[in-house]
C-alpha cells in the first residue's frame, strides 16, 4: 500500500510540476520549517477534505493549502483520509503528510478494560481517555438489538461480550470499531471447546456468559470463582433462586450504591431473589477465569455463601450452617449473604 502510494505521489509531483512549474518543486521539497515542531492533529470521522486541509493549515503544517489540495485531487485520495489523531511535524514535506493521512498512520493509545466492567463503565472510560467522542453514541450502538444481531448475539445488546483486556485504539475511532475489536477478542477466547462444554452442561453460550458475569461480580478472589459457580449451579439444579445482589443492582436504573430492602423486593427481570433461574442476560463483561469457572464449577455441594468482610467468603451446604456463618460474619446484617 505504502509503496503504491509513494509511486502515486511521485506521479502527482510530476503532474504538479507540469501544471505549476518551479513553484510545484518548491512546494513539494520544502517543509514549512526546517526546525521541526511536533503538532497533534485530530481528524474527526466524517470530516471533509477541506476540513482536513484547514486543520493542517491551522497547525502550521502547510505552506500552501491550495497546492496540497491539488496534489490530493491529482492522486484521487481526497476521500481516503482516515480518521484519528496524527503526530506530524512542521519539518515534514507535503507528500509525507499526505501519505500518513491516507495510510492511517495514527497515534495509538493503550487502554485497559478491567474484568467485570459493565458496558456503561466501558463507555465512560473510553470517553474519559478520548478514544470515543461521545459515550451516548457508543451506548446506542451497544444496546441496539439490530447491531447485536448483526454480530450474532441474541438479546438487547452486547453486554457480556466486550472482553476485558488491554487494547490499542486511536482517538476518534468509531464506536462500532471498538465494539467489534473487543467482541473479536471474546470470540478468540470463547472458542469451540467452551461451546462444547456448555452443551455438555445443558447450557446455551449466552447462559454461560450470563453466569460468568455474575461470578465475576460476586468475588474478586480467583480461587473462589469455581466455588461461587458451584453454588449457583447447585441452586439452578434444585430450582432455588440465585439470590445475587449484583443482578439486583444491575436491574436498578440509577443505582446510588446503597442496596436497600425495598430494592430486593422490587420486581425486575434481573432480581434473582424473585425470579427463577438466570436473568435474561449478562450483567457485566467477564474475563476468561470467570468463563472457565462457569463451565467448570468446583465438585462441591455448597448452596450458600456469606462475605467475611475481607473480600473472601464462607461457604455452607445447609441453611443451618449458613445462618450460623451469617451471625458470625454479619452480626445480624444480611450484606453479602446468599
Amino acid at each position: 500500500m505504502k509503496g503504491r502510494l509513494t509511486r502515486l505521489v511521485s506521479l502527482a509531483a510530476l503532474l504538479l510540476v507540469v501544471v505549476l512549474g518551479v513553484d510545484a518543486l518548491v512546494f513539494l521539497a520544502l517543509p514549512p520549517a526546517f526546525r521541526g515542531e511536533q503538532k497533534s492533529v485530530v481528524i474527526r470521522k466524517g470530516s471533509t477534505f477541506r476540513e482536513v486541509v484547514q486543520a493542517l493549515d491551522e497547525a502550521g503544517l502547510l505552506r500552501s493549502p491550495a497546492k496540497f489540495s491539488l496534489m490530493a485531487r491529482i492522486l484521487g485520495v481526497t476521500g481516503r483520509v482516515q480518521a484519528g489523531e496524527y503526530t506530524l511535524s512542521t519539518a515534514m514535506i507535503p507528500p509525507v503528510i499526505l501519505r500518513k493521512l491516507v495510510t492511517g498512520d495514527v497515534v495509538k493509545y493503550r487502554i485497559t478494560i478491567p474484568e467485570g466492567y459493565t458496558v456503561r463503565q466501558i463507555a465512560a472510560r473510553l470517553e474519559e481517555k478520548g478514544i470515543i467522542q461521545d459515550q451516548e453514541e457508543f451506548l446506542a450502538e451497544a444496546f441496539s438489538p439490530d447491531f447485536a444481531a448483526s454480530m450474532g448475539i441474541q438479546g438487547v445488546g452486547i453486554e457480556g461480550y466486550l472482553f476485558p483486556d488491554t487494547y490499542l485504539f486511536s482517538k476518534g475511532v468509531a464506536p462500532a470499531e471498538v465494539i467489534k475489536t473487543m467482541m473479536g477478542k471474546f470470540t478468540g477466547v470463547y472458542g469451540p471447546a467452551f461451546a462444547q462444554r456448555a452443551a455438555e452442561l445443558g447450557l446455551t453460550d449466552r447462559e454461560v456468559v450470563t453466569l460468568a458475569s455474575i461470578i465475576e461480580k460476586e468475588t474478586g478472589v480467583a480461587s473462589e470463582r469455581p466455588l461461587i459457580s458451584a453454588v449457583f449451579h447447585n441452586r439452578l439444579k434444585r430450582g432455588m433462586p440465585l439470590c445475587s445482589d449484583p443482578t439486583v443492582i444491575y436491574g436498578i436504573a440509577g443505582f446510588d450504591g446503597n442496596l436497600r430492602k425495598r430494592d430486593l423486593e422490587q420486581r425486575t427481570p434481573y432480581n434473582t431473589y424473585l425470579i427463577q433461574g438466570l436473568p435474561p442476560g449478562p450483567i457485566a463483561n467477564p474475563g476468561r477465569a470467570s468463563l472457565e469457572a462457569a463451565l467448570y464449577p468446583a465438585p462441591v455441594n455448597y448452596l450458600y455463601f456469606v462475605s467475611r468482610n475481607d473480600g473472601s467468603h464462607h461457604f455452607s451446604t445447609t441453611l443451618r450452617e449458613h445462618n450460623e456463618a451469617v451471625r458470625l460474619y454479619q452480626r445480624g446484617g444480611r450484606g453479602g449473604s446468599r
